[in-house]
C-alpha cells in the first residue's frame, strides 16, 4: 500500500535522544522515523504538559520517504499540500520559487501571486507555473489554502491513526510533477486509469497534452512497447551506450557504484580526447538510469581517468547540466582525489529494484 505524501494523526512512540530523533506511529505496528533537528511549528491533536515533543503526543506528520532496505518510513511536521503550479507549507511560512526559473519569470510570478503575508503557511511556487495563466494560478492557490485550512479544523476531531490526506495515486503525481513542455501523449489500456487522467487533464486544461486509450485485443499495451524487457534492462548490471563503452552499476547496502569502462570503443588517434567523449556520453546515461531506477543516497561513480584537470571540470559541469532537470533533489559534490565522483540524491521512493520485488 502506497503511504508516501499521506498525512496521518501520528502518535509519538519513543524519543531516542542520541539520536535527536522520535518515533511516531502512522498506524498500529508502523512507527515512522523522524528527526527533532526538524521540528520547527508542529500541528498537535493531543500535547502533553510539556514545552517539548514526547512520547504519547499525537501530531500531524506527513509520510516524505517511503520505507527502503529495511529501514521505516520517515515523516515530517512541514506538511505539503502539492498543485500543478503551487504547493502550500505550513511550517515553512515564506514565499519560494523554483530554481529553475530565470529572474524576470520569478519576478512576475511573485507579483502575480496575490500572497498573504503574515499567514501561518507558506507557497512555493513550481516551475510549471512559468507558462501558466495568472487566473489559474490564483485558483490552484485559492484550492490548496481551502484545503489546508479545511485539514487543520477538522484534524482536532479526528482519532489517533486517522489519515487525514491521500496521496494522488503515482500516475498522477508524475503528471503533477512533470514539466508541461515534456510532456506530449499519455497512453494507457487501463479504462480506470484512462477516466482519472481525462479528469485531471480537464481539471488543469493541460491541452499541449493528449490522452489517448488503447484497445487491441490482438496486441497489448504490454507487449507493443515491450514493456518487461525494458523493465528487465532497467535492471541489468551492465548498460552499453552507443559508443561501445559501458556502464556498470551496483547498488549496495551504504551506496550506489557505478563504473565507467571504455569496452569496445577504440581509437587509435589522440586517447585522452576519446576518453573525454566516453565520459560524456556516460555523465548522461548516468542522468538517465538514476531516475529510471530511481536510484537514492550515496552514488559514487568512477569515471575513466583523464589527466587535464580543464577536462575533469568540464566532465563535472557536463553532469551538473544532465542532473538539474532531474525532479528529484540530487547533487554533484565533488571529485575526489581518487578521481571518483561523489554524488548524493534524496531518498523519496523506493528504487525501481525494490518495487518490483
Amino acid at each position: 500500500m502506497r503511504i508516501l505524501g499521506n498525512i496521518y494523526v501520528g502518535r509519538v512512540k519513543d524519543i531516542v535522544k542520541n539520536l535527536n530523533a522520535a518515533f511516531i506511529e502512522i498506524a498500529p505496528g508502523v512507527p515512522c522515523y523522524y528527526s527533532l533537528d526538524d521540528l520547527r511549528n508542529p500541528m498537535y491533536v493531543k500535547k502533553i504538559n510539556s514545552p517539548r515533543m514526547v512520547q504519547g503526543d499525537e501530531v500531524l506528520v506527513q509520510v516524505v520517504r517511503e520505507s527502503s532496505k529495511g529501514k521505516p518510513p520517515k515523516v515530517s511536521t512541514n506538511l505539503n499540500f502539492s498543485g500543478k503550479y503551487l504547493v502550500l507549507t505550513n511550517e515553512n511560512t515564506s514565499l519560494g520559487i523554483s530554481r529553475k526559473l530565470d529572474a524576470e519569470t520569478k519576478k512576475r510570478l511573485k507579483h502575480s501571486l496575490d500572497f498573504e503575508e503574515g499567514a501561518d503557511f507558506g507557497v512555493i511556487i513550481r516551475t510549471n507555473a512559468a507558462h501558466a495563466a495568472a487566473e489559474d494560478i490564483k485558483a490552484e492557490y485559492l484550492r490548496l489554502r481551502q484545503e489546508y485550512l479545511t485539514l487543520k479544523e477538522t484534524a482536532v476531531h479526528r482519532t489517533t491513526f486517522s489519515c487525514l490526506k491521500k496521496e494522488l495515486p503515482q500516475y498522477l503525481h508524475t503528471i503533477q510533477d512533470i514539466n508541461e513542455d515534456r510532456l506530449d501523449t499519455i497512453l494507457t489500456d487501463d479504462k480506470e486509469i484512462y477516466a482519472q487522467v481525462s479528469q485531471y487533464l480537464k481539471r488543469f486544461a493541460l491541452q499541449k497534452c493528449t490522452l489517448q486509450f488503447y484497445e487491441d485485443s490482438m496486441l497489448s499495451l504490454n507487449k507493443l512497447y515491450s514493456l518487461d524487457v525494458r523493465l528487465k534492462e532497467a535492471l541489468q548490471e551492465r548498460v552499453w551506450m552507443k559508443s561501445g563503452g559501458y556502464l556498470v552499476i551496483q547498488p549496495t547496502e551504504a551506496l550506489t557504484v557505478i563504473d565507467v569502462n571504455s569496452g569496445k570503443s577504440i581509437t587509435k588517434k589522440n586517447a585522452q580526447e576519446h576518453y573525454l567523449n566516453i565520459n560524456l556520453e556516460a555523465a548522461a546515461e548516468i542522468a538517465h538510469q538514476l531516475r529510471l531506477r530511481n536510484l537514492s543516497g550515496i552514488i559514487i561513480v568512477d569515471f575513466i581517468d583523464m589527466k587535464s584537470e580543464s577536462d575533469n571540470e568540464f566532465l563535472l559541469k557536463t553532469l551538473r547540466s544532465n542532473l538539474c532537470t532531474d525532479s528529484v533533489p540530487v547533487q554533484v559534490v565533488d571529485m575526489t582525489k581518487l578521481h571518483l565522483v561523489e554524488i548524493t540524491r534524496k531518498k523519496v521512493k523506493k528504487s525501481l529494484a525494490e518495487q518490483l520485488k
